[in-house]
């Protein structure tokens, strides 16, 4: 049984928060540059460039990627040898958001009721999803979510006999209803299976995926690489104003589910696909 403290974790995650909204993930920025060789439209690959030089400016500075800086989403995966003292671990990751939001100059989105709209004043709370797993570690993931991207989630509650053409039109579908809206090039997480609930969360958790890495499944690998196609295709490229790369990858995640039903569920990064990782392995990191 290993200990950790709840005023560790807050400053954890409170560093977590500002450098998710500094500093874009390697992943993310290798893709955009590779996007630049693929996107044929020029007017594309001066977005792109744009794009690239943007995230430059703010790991540089320390300033954030884009002026929303999102809903927090925070991913907790815990040890059940673990053990928290000083407090709430829930209390402890909302104190860190707060603190890192309101340190860092971020700008603070969540209002603290959906109808009455009155404004937290730290970005908090936080929706934080736990997974408990074997051993004496804590892993912990910031995602900032901006509601531009946001607002284009889909779920479909499909029939099995919609199958797997059924699947393919929803996820593209989806994407061309969202248009510009998300701020293209977008990565498109796909969560099928489940209840309805988790398939969105897995289209949440695959967008946590190293950008372009495919699926370990070869038959789902080939269905994600089979999407990406389709919706480049579409041609709302960089920015929504035409070209090549409406999307730098397809990530898909399935669980097993219920006979009588095909639960699909589309969420969208735009191309400032922020998250950010901490990993406590014992008392050394204290």
């Amino acid at each position: 049984m290993r200990e950790i403290s709840t005023e560790l974790i807050m400053e954890r995650v409170a560093q977590l928060c500002q450098d998710a909204n500094f500093n874009l993930p390697s992943d993310v920025l290798d893709a955009l540059h590779n996007a630049q060789d693929v996107e044929e439209s020029p007017q594309g690959k001066r977005i792109l460039g744009e794009i690239c030089k943007n995230a430059g400016i703010a790991r540089e500075e320390q300033i954030p990627l884009c002026q929303d800086t999102g809903m927090t989403l925070v991913f907790v995966e815990i040890g059940q040898d673990v053990h928290v003292t000083g407090g709430s671990l829930s209390e402890a990751v909302n104190r860190g958001v707060a603190r890192g939001y309101t340190d860092g100059y971020l700008r603070k989105s969540v209002v603290s009721d959906p109808l009455r709209r009155t404004n937290t004043g730290d970005n908090t709370p936080a929706v934080i999803n736990y997974d408990i797993i074997p051993g004496e570690t804590l892993r912990i993931t910031v995602m900032p979510k901006g509601f531009g991207s946001e607002n284009c989630t889909a779920l479909g509650m499909l029939k099995p006999a919609d199958g797997l053409d059924g699947v393919k039109r929803f996820v593209v579908d989806a994407v061309d209803k969202a248009g510009p809206n998300p701020c293209p090039p977008v990565t498109v997480g796909v969560g099928i299976g489940g209840t309805s609930d988790r398939a969105l969360l897995l289209a949440k958790f695959a967008l946590l995926r190293d950008t372009g890495l495919l699926h370990q499944d070869p038959e789902i690998a080939a269905l994600e690489s089979e999407l990406l196609e389709a919706i480049n295709n579409l041609g709302y490229g960089p920015g929504g104003l035409g070209g090549r790369v409406t999307a730098l990858a397809v990530h898909i995640e399935t669980y097993p589910t219920h006979i009588a039903g095909l639960p699909v569920a589309v969420c969208l990064n735009c191309h400032a696909a922020r998250h950010k990782t901490w990993e406590w392995r014992g008392e050394e990191d204290e």
